[in-house]
């Protein structure tokens, strides 16, 4: 009897850490196997480095998560634009317009997780200017104190969130996401998924 042969191990590269949860989340549902991640340092720092990402696809299999953010009308201009000649092993990736965008998708999840009523949920989150602040925006709203002082930041405290938001993203990914849901309120999530479903059918077609 033949060996199974081991999963793809994706190489990932991420804008921080809430990404790297989200990644990881896709992967391994996937059935891939999640390798390295790199980046981690905002989209300035992985748009810099991503040529050095695409020549190490030349050589494995690379998923890099960048946020579109209100830079472009939609993703695959952007995409063009920052890697014009990807190599085979390569697979970039655009959140529209931010990574929290795929999280408030799984609308029904997400309104329980910030205590919120469903009807406060944005029907179209990828239509959304700034999700980042919309998900603070809901939290300022949440029935729970400790969402609220969590995620929203403290006034004269000059940051952008609560200093407790990275973590409470981090939880709901791995606790209560469902990225299947979210992706069919969330095209660019949805093609993401796609891509790993027919990157984790070809691995097992071809026994890689």
């Amino acid at each position: 009897m033949m060996a199974a042969m081991p999963p793809t191990v994706v190489s990932c590269a991420v804008e921080g850490l809430v990404d790297e949860a989200v990644v990881r989340r896709v992967v391994e549902e996937a059935g891939l196997t999640m390798g390295p991640v790199y980046g981690r340092k905002g989209k300035q720092f992985l748009l810099r480095h991503l040529n050095g990402y695409n020549q190490a696809a030349r050589f494995g299999v690379w998923l890099v998560l960048v946020d579109l953010d209100a830079e472009w009308d939609c993703a695959p201009p952007a995409v063009r634009t920052w890697l014009p000649h990807p190599e085979e092993g390569m697979y970039l990736r655009a959140a529209v317009r931010a990574v929290e965008s795929w999280l408030m998708a799984d609308a029904e999840r997400f309104a329980d997780f910030i205590g919120v009523s469903r009807s406060l949920m944005p029907r179209d989150p990828e239509g959304l200017a700034d999700p980042k602040q919309a998900v603070i925006g809901l939290a300022a709203r949440s029935r729970w104190r400790e969402v609220r002082e969590d995620l929203v930041p403290r006034q004269g405290s000059g940051r952008s969130e609560g200093e407790l938001y990275v973590s409470r993203m981090i939880g709901f990914v791995r606790e209560h996401w469902r990225s299947r849901v979210a992706a069919q309120a969330a095209d660019s999530l949805g093609r993401c998924l796609q891509r790993l479903d027919g990157m984790a059918a070809s691995a097992q077609r071809y026994g890689r």
